[in-house]
């Protein structure tokens, strides 16, 4: 199977993850490190289109994957030349509908703009209706965004749930003195929530480390906060939980999918008095926060690995293949 795989993003944020874990677990065998290609059986070929320069195509270079320039010509292109053709963006997804080709799966990480329920305005209803009627298959990230694509006319039978894949990062005893709170480095996206997880520290007194990289920085962290007033999944708090960190998360979009209040991690309402006392909570109760972390990472170990998502993933190519 010959599958062309698409992503347009300019930087490196959980869905760019995904479709290089996705690449790299399909290949023959798998690389050092990472689970073997989901059927042993079977070959899979990938080519992936992404921006020159971005931290995707320089990764995926570096890991010797197959990466070529993302463009409308050179996609039209190869498109005709695999079986396949996985849009892992929004922009990707309106390259592959204008140039078709082989049949087209799209990944669907987000919600769209507006709520839930909320029509398309009419200027954007044809083309939007045009693009999403293009695909064979939608994977959804969530639940919750297969609710999005439903609510958005998306028919049932072409939606499948695959969630994130995360490596099990090695586990490290948290340093208590001062405790370690992390959280991603995302202020520049108005949807999530560095400024009011910033608030809430400052309300509880402790200090906030915003990291840029996740799998240097979780090892010896005592919390991690994933707060965002938008969210499909919440691949960070995956990865947190992997690590053995306890997560507090905000209580919306995908993220109760994964984490469970009390049980693997703790939920809070978006208000810096609701984030400062679970912060509080956790920090001062270390038992708590060892058992929210053993629950989570087990939790990861059990349905949130990569090679489970490598698998579901082959199971919608051979359905849209058959």
């Amino acid at each position: 199977m010959r599958v062309l795989h698409l992503d347009a993003g300019k930087t490196m944020r959980g869905g760019q993850w995904q479709a290089l874990r996705l690449i790299q677990g399909l290949q023959w065998g798998g690389p050092p490190g990472l689970p073997a290609c989901a059927s042993s059986s079977e070959n899979i070929e990938s080519t992936l289109l992404a921006r020159m320069g971005s931290p995707l195509f320089d990764a995926a270079r570096d890991a010797g994957l197959r990466v070529e320039p993302l463009g409308l010509f050179r996609t039209a292109i190869l498109a005709r030349r695999h079986d396949l053709v996985h849009a892992h963006d929004s922009r990707s997804h309106t390259i592959a509908a204008l140039v078709g080709g082989a049949p087209l799966v799209v990944s669907r990480r987000v919600a769209f703009a507006g709520n839930v329920g909320q029509a398309l305005s009419p200027a954007t209803t044809a083309p939007a209706k045009w693009k999403y009627a293009r695909a064979a298959r939608y994977i959804a990230v969530s639940e919750f965004v297969k609710s999005v694509l439903l609510d958005r006319g998306v028919p049932a039978g072409k939606i499948a749930v695959v969630y994130d894949g995360v490596p099990l990062l090695n586990a490290s005893e948290p340093l208590d003195h001062p405790p370690r709170i992390v959280a991603p480095a995302n202020a520049e996206d108005p949807r999530k929530g560095a400024a009011l997880a910033l608030a809430a520290a400052r309300m509880a007194g402790v200090e906030l480390q915003l990291s840029g990289n996740l799998e240097r920085d979780l090892p010896g962290a005592s919390l991690f906060l994933y707060i965002t007033h938008s969210e499909g999944l919440g691949s960070a708090a995956l990865l947190a939980m992997s690590a053995g960190v306890p997560v507090i998360a905000s209580n919306l979009g995908g993220l109760p999918e994964i984490v469970r209040h009390g049980e693997n991690g703790w939920l809070v309402e978006n208000t810096p008095d609701a984030i400062a006392a679970a912060i509080r909570r956790i920090a001062g109760d270390p038992a708590l926060a060892r058992r929210l972390a053993s629950a989570g990472r087990q939790t990861v170990a059990e349905r949130f690995t990569i090679d489970r998502m490598v698998r579901r993933t082959m199971e919608v190519y051979r359905q849209v293949l058959s």
